[in-house]
């Protein structure tokens, strides 16, 4: 790895020999860039993430601090992923509704927001103009078409409600009052009709 910035292992950015980060591609304090990856101009990359091999992050793609993105993930432009994101191995974004090889449609990208804390599986597709809800989790190999919201855990394709999950990950059941509790923290939230709080 090349580390680049101040001598602070906090501060440096590492950046392995075979990825290619162009000019004008900004990477945060504390990331980490490997193998074959591409990250392009105009991409922002915030402190602390973690870019696995073979990724793609295109032009205008804004990733927060503290993003995972496995091996073979491709950004495209129009995504944007707030804090604490995790995006599981080869998931794709689209940008474009009706590509055509023939038919130029820079000007019709639609825009893709991954909520913090939100996680994306294995192989899973995000069809763009839409947004992921915070902490929602999508199941491997889902395909998302529609908007997810907070806390939602969803899979298939195209990609259903299957239930809650907290901000740990857990899935979650609810009682009669509509009250659920995370074993692992004792967050508890609240269902309320076709979403879900924490409300401590």
């Amino acid at each position: 790895m090349i580390e680049t910035g101040s001598q602070s292992p906090e501060a440096s950015v590492r950046v392995h020999p075979t990825a290619v980060v162009d000019p004008g591609a900004e990477i945060g304090a504390g990331t980490a860039v490997w193998h074959f990856s591409h990250l392009m101009e105009g991409c922002k990359i915030g402190a602390g993430c973690r870019i696995g091999q073979n990724v793609v992050v295109s032009p205008g793609v804004v990733l927060g601090d503290h993003v995972k993105v496995q091996n073979n993930v491709s950004l495209y432009t129009g995504v944007v992923c707030e804090d604490d994101v995790f995006l599981g191995p080869s998931c794709v974004f689209t940008n474009v509704i009706n590509p055509r090889s023939a038919v130029p449609r820079k000007d019709q990208y639609r825009a893709t927001v991954v909520r913090k804390g939100a996680s994306i599986g294995a192989n899973a597709t995000i069809v763009c103009g839409h947004t992921i809800g915070r902490y929602a989790m999508i199941g491997a190999g889902a395909v998302v078409t529609r908007d997810v919201p907070d806390y939602a855990l969803v899979t298939g394709n195209p990609a259903r409600l299957s239930g809650w999950v907290s901000e740990y990950g857990h899935k979650l059941h609810f009682d009669a009052l509509g009250m659920a509790v995370c074993p692992e923290t004792g967050q508890r939230y609240k269902r309320e009709k076709s979403s879900v709080i924490r409300v401590s």
